[in-house]
């Protein structure tokens, strides 16, 4: 069962956390992190591309020129695809690229994602993150105290909208709570800073 230091938000060291083999100790299977990652972007597109057939531009009612005795080729319609301002052949058409892996990919992957965190040195795990107010710059002075000057994905139990508040205007940080967790934004940051009651509540979903 590992062990990580556990802080304050003043960036002194409290004591120790243990964290579950389960969970944050497991071996890294980079193929599931990479299916989680391409599901993750793939349900993020919007897939609202469109372009016109012939069918749906405008114009071309009509035969441009006779058939025969002009020794031009033969048209039908100004709107072919051959023709400036014509329709286009296999236009993309809306449509959506979201789906859903299978339950056990999705845990696995987010166990090596969390996993890896622990082992390249780059999980934070302290007591609590409590601010009375929204303030930026209180918060830019918590992850100088932790030493974190990268990107980071700060995680809570629940949603802390003073956290949010205070967070999302800094640079490379990104607020987050337990239940919104995700491979992508893991892997997105540098660091993983998180409280000890999410660690509590990721070990009760994924253990």
């Amino acid at each position: 069962m590992p062990k990580v230091a556990l802080y304050n938000i003043k960036g002194e060291q409290v004591g120790e956390i243990d964290l579950k083999d389960e969970v944050f100790g497991i071996e890294v299977n980079e193929s599931v992190l990479h299916d989680a990652v391409v599901n993750h972007l793939a349900n993020r597109r919007l897939g609202t591309h469109s372009a016109k057939t012939r069918g749906e531009v405008s114009g071309g009612g009509r035969k441009p020129f006779k058939q025969k005795g002009t020794g031009r080729a033969r048209a039908g319609s100004s709107r072919s695809p051959l023709w400036k301002k014509g329709g286009v052949i296999f236009p993309p058409q809306p449509r959506s690229y979201s789906y859903t892996l299978p339950r056990k990919v999705r845990r696995l992957a987010l166990k090596s994602a969390l996993s890896s965190k622990l082992q390249k040195g780059n999980l934070i795990v302290v007591d609590q993150l409590a601010m009375t107010e929204p303030k930026t710059k209180d918060f830019v002075g918590v992850l100088d105290n932790l030493k974190v000057s990268k990107k980071a994905l700060v995680v809570t139990a629940d949603v802390d909208n003073v956290i949010v508040k205070s967070a999302r205007n800094i640079p490379g940080v990104t607020p987050t709570h337990a239940s919104s967790l995700n491979v992508y934004d893991v892997l997105a940051h540098e660091k993983l800073i998180i409280t000890r009651d999410a660690v509590n509540k990721v070990e009760e979903v994924l253990a």
